[in-house]
Protein backbone atom coordinates (compact mmCIF):
# COMPACT_ATOMS: atom_id res chain seq x y z
CA UNK A 1 0.00 0.00 0.00
CA UNK A 2 1.78 3.58 -1.33
CA UNK A 3 1.99 5.58 1.75
CA UNK A 4 -0.13 8.96 2.05
CA UNK A 5 1.74 12.01 1.61
CA UNK A 6 1.67 14.14 4.79
CA UNK A 7 0.88 11.46 7.21
CA UNK A 8 2.59 11.11 10.70
CA UNK A 9 3.49 8.60 13.52
CA UNK A 10 2.57 10.85 15.72
CA UNK A 11 0.39 10.32 18.88
CA UNK A 12 -3.39 11.63 18.57
CA UNK A 13 -5.39 12.21 21.54
CA UNK A 14 -9.34 11.22 21.74
CA UNK A 15 -11.76 13.75 21.54
CA UNK A 16 -15.34 13.85 23.29
CA UNK A 17 -17.92 16.45 23.70
CA UNK A 18 -19.88 17.61 26.66
CA UNK A 19 -23.13 19.56 27.08
CA UNK A 20 -24.12 21.75 29.91
CA UNK A 21 -27.73 22.24 29.40
CA UNK A 22 -29.72 24.86 31.80
CA UNK A 23 -33.66 25.06 32.18
CA UNK A 24 -35.96 27.13 35.17
CA UNK A 25 -38.98 26.28 36.32
CA UNK A 26 -40.38 29.46 37.05
CA UNK A 27 -38.30 29.44 40.76
CA UNK A 28 -34.87 27.28 40.05
CA UNK A 29 -32.09 27.62 37.82
CA UNK A 30 -31.26 23.55 36.79
CA UNK A 31 -28.62 21.77 34.75
CA UNK A 32 -28.77 17.92 33.26
CA UNK A 33 -27.04 15.52 34.87
CA UNK A 34 -26.44 11.80 34.00
CA UNK A 35 -25.51 9.28 36.16
CA UNK A 36 -22.39 6.97 34.67
CA UNK A 37 -23.46 3.74 34.09
CA UNK A 38 -19.41 2.59 33.29
CA UNK A 39 -16.13 2.98 34.33
CA UNK A 40 -14.45 5.28 35.29
CA UNK A 41 -16.09 7.32 37.99
CA UNK A 42 -19.24 4.63 37.42
CA UNK A 43 -22.01 5.69 39.30
CA UNK A 44 -20.98 9.02 39.44
CA UNK A 45 -22.68 12.52 38.05
CA UNK A 46 -21.71 13.62 34.81
CA UNK A 47 -22.50 15.86 31.69
CA UNK A 48 -24.05 14.08 28.68
CA UNK A 49 -21.06 13.94 26.31
CA UNK A 50 -19.17 11.11 25.26
CA UNK A 51 -16.07 10.19 22.02
CA UNK A 52 -16.70 11.93 19.02
CA UNK A 53 -17.12 9.32 15.94
CA UNK A 54 -15.17 9.88 12.76
CA UNK A 55 -17.95 10.95 10.45
CA UNK A 56 -19.31 13.91 12.26
CA UNK A 57 -18.21 16.67 13.34
CA UNK A 58 -18.58 18.19 17.56
CA UNK A 59 -21.56 19.68 17.35
CA UNK A 60 -23.37 16.23 15.57
CA UNK A 61 -21.44 13.99 17.87
CA UNK A 62 -22.65 16.57 20.97
CA UNK A 63 -26.35 16.24 19.87
CA UNK A 64 -25.92 12.41 19.32
CA UNK A 65 -24.40 11.73 22.87
CA UNK A 66 -27.25 13.97 24.87
CA UNK A 67 -29.71 12.28 22.65
CA UNK A 68 -28.68 8.93 23.38
CA UNK A 69 -27.94 9.74 26.83
CA UNK A 70 -30.99 11.69 28.10
CA UNK A 71 -33.37 11.53 25.21
CA UNK A 72 -33.46 15.09 24.76
CA UNK A 73 -33.22 17.12 21.46
CA UNK A 74 -32.84 20.57 22.13
CA UNK A 75 -33.27 23.06 18.91
CA UNK A 76 -29.80 24.52 19.48
CA UNK A 77 -26.94 24.34 21.40
CA UNK A 78 -23.45 26.55 21.23
CA UNK A 79 -19.93 25.98 21.93
CA UNK A 80 -18.71 27.59 25.01
CA UNK A 81 -15.08 26.32 25.71
CA UNK A 82 -12.48 23.69 24.86
CA UNK A 83 -10.97 21.88 27.70
CA UNK A 84 -7.53 20.16 27.34
CA UNK A 85 -6.23 19.51 30.85
CA UNK A 86 -3.16 16.47 30.32
CA UNK A 87 -4.50 14.20 33.25
CA UNK A 88 -8.63 15.19 32.95
CA UNK A 89 -9.38 11.65 32.14
CA UNK A 90 -7.60 8.48 33.43
CA UNK A 91 -8.26 6.28 30.52
CA UNK A 92 -6.32 8.64 27.81
CA UNK A 93 -5.79 12.11 26.80
CA UNK A 94 -8.52 13.45 26.13
CA UNK A 95 -9.60 16.80 24.47
CA UNK A 96 -13.46 17.56 25.24
CA UNK A 97 -15.30 20.23 22.99
CA UNK A 98 -18.11 21.38 25.84
CA UNK A 99 -21.20 22.94 24.89
CA UNK A 100 -24.33 24.62 26.81
CA UNK A 101 -27.84 25.69 25.81
CA UNK A 102 -30.78 26.90 27.24
CA UNK A 103 -34.28 24.53 26.86
CA UNK A 104 -37.65 24.63 28.66
CA UNK A 105 -38.49 22.19 31.54
CA UNK A 106 -38.84 18.96 29.79
CA UNK A 107 -38.60 15.46 30.76
CA UNK A 108 -35.74 13.11 30.44
CA UNK A 109 -34.47 9.28 31.05
CA UNK A 110 -30.99 7.61 31.58
CA UNK A 111 -30.16 5.75 28.20
CA UNK A 112 -27.37 3.99 26.14
CA UNK A 113 -24.43 4.16 28.92
CA UNK A 114 -26.27 6.47 31.13
CA UNK A 115 -28.06 4.49 33.99
CA UNK A 116 -30.43 7.84 34.89
CA UNK A 117 -30.23 11.53 33.87
CA UNK A 118 -32.08 13.87 36.03
CA UNK A 119 -32.21 18.02 36.59
CA UNK A 120 -30.50 19.16 39.74
CA UNK A 121 -30.79 22.76 41.46
CA UNK A 122 -27.56 24.39 40.93
CA UNK A 123 -27.23 23.97 44.70
CA UNK A 124 -27.82 20.17 44.94
CA UNK A 125 -25.24 19.34 42.20
CA UNK A 126 -23.42 16.60 43.62
CA UNK A 127 -19.03 16.01 42.84
CA UNK A 128 -19.18 15.12 39.09
CA UNK A 129 -17.21 12.89 37.54
CA UNK A 130 -13.52 13.56 35.31
CA UNK A 131 -13.34 17.44 35.55
CA UNK A 132 -17.10 18.08 34.84
CA UNK A 133 -17.36 20.52 38.20
CA UNK A 134 -14.20 23.13 36.17
CA UNK A 135 -16.48 22.66 33.87
CA UNK A 136 -19.92 23.85 35.40
CA UNK A 137 -18.21 26.94 36.34
CA UNK A 138 -17.09 27.69 33.28
CA UNK A 139 -20.18 27.06 31.91
CA UNK A 140 -21.99 29.55 34.93
CA UNK A 141 -19.60 31.78 33.93
CA UNK A 142 -20.31 32.32 30.32
CA UNK A 143 -23.99 31.89 31.48
CA UNK A 144 -23.81 34.85 33.18
CA UNK A 145 -21.71 37.22 30.94
CA UNK A 146 -23.93 36.54 27.92
CA UNK A 147 -26.90 36.98 30.19
CA UNK A 148 -26.01 40.80 29.93
CA UNK A 149 -25.77 41.29 26.23
CA UNK A 150 -28.03 39.02 25.01
CA UNK A 151 -31.91 37.68 24.96
CA UNK A 152 -30.84 34.07 25.70
CA UNK A 153 -32.80 34.35 29.40
CA UNK A 154 -35.95 34.57 27.97
CA UNK A 155 -35.38 31.03 26.29
CA UNK A 156 -35.79 30.00 29.65
CA UNK A 157 -39.37 31.06 29.91
CA UNK A 158 -42.49 30.23 29.04
CA UNK A 159 -43.61 32.27 25.23
CA UNK A 160 -46.25 34.25 28.09
CA UNK A 161 -44.62 34.96 31.65
CA UNK A 162 -44.61 37.36 34.22
CA UNK A 163 -42.20 39.85 35.45
CA UNK A 164 -41.63 38.38 39.05
CA UNK A 165 -40.67 35.01 36.51
CA UNK A 166 -37.56 37.02 35.10
CA UNK A 167 -36.36 38.38 38.06
CA UNK A 168 -36.06 35.25 39.34
CA UNK A 169 -34.47 33.98 36.52
CA UNK A 170 -32.22 36.92 36.52
CA UNK A 171 -31.44 36.11 40.51
CA UNK A 172 -30.65 32.72 39.94
CA UNK A 173 -28.38 33.11 36.92
CA UNK A 174 -26.38 36.02 38.08
CA UNK A 175 -26.64 34.98 41.84
CA UNK A 176 -27.88 38.50 43.36
CA UNK A 177 -31.26 40.02 44.83
CA UNK A 178 -32.94 42.71 42.84
CA UNK A 179 -35.33 45.34 44.29
CA UNK A 180 -38.52 44.46 42.84
CA UNK A 181 -39.64 47.72 42.16
CA UNK A 182 -36.16 49.19 40.01
CA UNK A 183 -36.04 45.45 38.07
CA UNK A 184 -39.38 46.04 36.98
CA UNK A 185 -39.42 49.28 35.63
CA UNK A 186 -35.73 48.96 34.11
CA UNK A 187 -37.38 46.41 32.52
CA UNK A 188 -40.51 47.95 31.10
CA UNK A 189 -38.02 50.83 30.29
CA UNK A 190 -36.02 48.75 27.58
CA UNK A 191 -39.62 48.20 25.90
CA UNK A 192 -38.85 44.81 24.77
CA UNK A 193 -41.56 42.80 26.59
CA UNK A 194 -45.38 43.12 24.96
CA UNK A 195 -48.71 42.60 27.69
CA UNK A 196 -50.70 39.53 26.58
CA UNK A 197 -53.80 40.17 29.00
CA UNK A 198 -56.73 42.03 27.09
CA UNK A 199 -58.08 44.97 29.10
CA UNK A 200 -61.45 42.39 29.69
CA UNK A 201 -59.16 40.10 30.95
CA UNK A 202 -57.84 42.42 33.68
CA UNK A 203 -61.24 43.80 35.04
CA UNK A 204 -62.57 40.07 35.29
CA UNK A 205 -59.46 39.66 37.73
CA UNK A 206 -60.29 42.66 39.25
CA UNK A 207 -63.70 41.67 39.42
CA UNK A 208 -63.17 38.14 40.84
CA UNK A 209 -60.59 39.26 43.55
CA UNK A 210 -63.41 42.07 44.72
CA UNK A 211 -65.70 39.37 45.21
CA UNK A 212 -63.36 37.42 47.15
CA UNK A 213 -62.51 38.30 50.36
CA UNK A 214 -59.53 35.71 51.02
CA UNK A 215 -57.77 37.24 47.70
CA UNK A 216 -54.26 38.75 48.37
CA UNK A 217 -53.97 41.59 45.36
CA UNK A 218 -54.18 41.16 41.76
CA UNK A 219 -52.87 38.37 39.73
CA UNK A 220 -49.64 39.44 37.90
CA UNK A 221 -49.92 40.50 34.32
CA UNK A 222 -48.37 38.24 31.92
CA UNK A 223 -45.70 39.58 28.54
CA UNK A 224 -44.44 37.84 25.66
CA UNK A 225 -40.78 38.60 24.57
CA UNK A 226 -40.57 41.06 21.35
CA UNK A 227 -37.63 39.29 19.34
CA UNK A 228 -37.54 42.05 16.68
CA UNK A 229 -38.00 44.73 19.05
CA UNK A 230 -34.64 43.33 20.72
CA UNK A 231 -33.16 43.36 17.46
CA UNK A 232 -33.71 46.62 16.81
CA UNK A 233 -32.47 47.80 19.49
CA UNK A 234 -29.11 46.02 19.58
CA UNK A 235 -28.48 46.65 16.19
CA UNK A 236 -28.82 50.56 16.66
CA UNK A 237 -27.56 51.30 20.08
CA UNK A 238 -25.46 50.35 22.69
CA UNK A 239 -27.53 47.64 24.32
CA UNK A 240 -27.25 46.19 27.80
CA UNK A 241 -29.56 43.75 29.76
CA UNK A 242 -28.67 44.98 33.07
CA UNK A 243 -30.29 45.86 36.19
Amino acid sequence: MEKQLYTYKYPHPAVTTDCVIFSFDGNDLKVLLIQRGNNPYKGYWAFPGGFLNMDENAEQGALRELQEETGLIPNHIEQFHTFTDVDRDPRERVVSIAFFALIKPTDVRGGDDASDAKWFKLKDIPRLAFDHDYVFRIAQRTLKEKIHFESIGFDLLGENFTIPEVQRLYEAILEIKFDRRNFQKKLIQMDILEEVETEEEFSKQVRNTNKDSSSKGRKAKKYRFRQEKYEEMKNTDIFKLEF
